[in-house]
């Protein structure tokens, strides 16, 4: 069985007002196995949280990363954690 897990990430840049959420919903659903949220923060990041297979999380952040996503993304930061469970499927909030 794959190691599971629990990845929160904070995306800085020009994210917000960009479908930024809706492509990360998107891609979470594409890569497969993944549950949570991304969420527009006051700030101006987005957190993005997902619990699922390790693989799974890190291809997420990956892409998090890479230059496929909409807006410009200037850095993320990510924690890892074990998956506290609760979500259904991949929200935007």
């Amino acid at each position: 069985m794959e190691d599971e897990a629990r990845l929160t990430a904070w995306v800085r840049g020009t994210v917000q007002g960009v479908g930024f959420r809706w492509f990360t919903r998107a891609r979470a659903l594409e890569i497969g196995g993944l549950s949570g949220f991304a969420l527009n923060v006051r700030d101006g990041r987005v957190q993005v949280v997902a619990e699922g297979p390790r693989a799974a999380c890190e291809e997420l952040l990956e892409w998090l990363r890479g230059s496929d996503t909409p807006g410009s993304v200037q850095g993320v930061t990510e924690i890892w954690d074990t998956p506290r469970g609760g979500y259904e499927g991949f929200a935007i909030r």
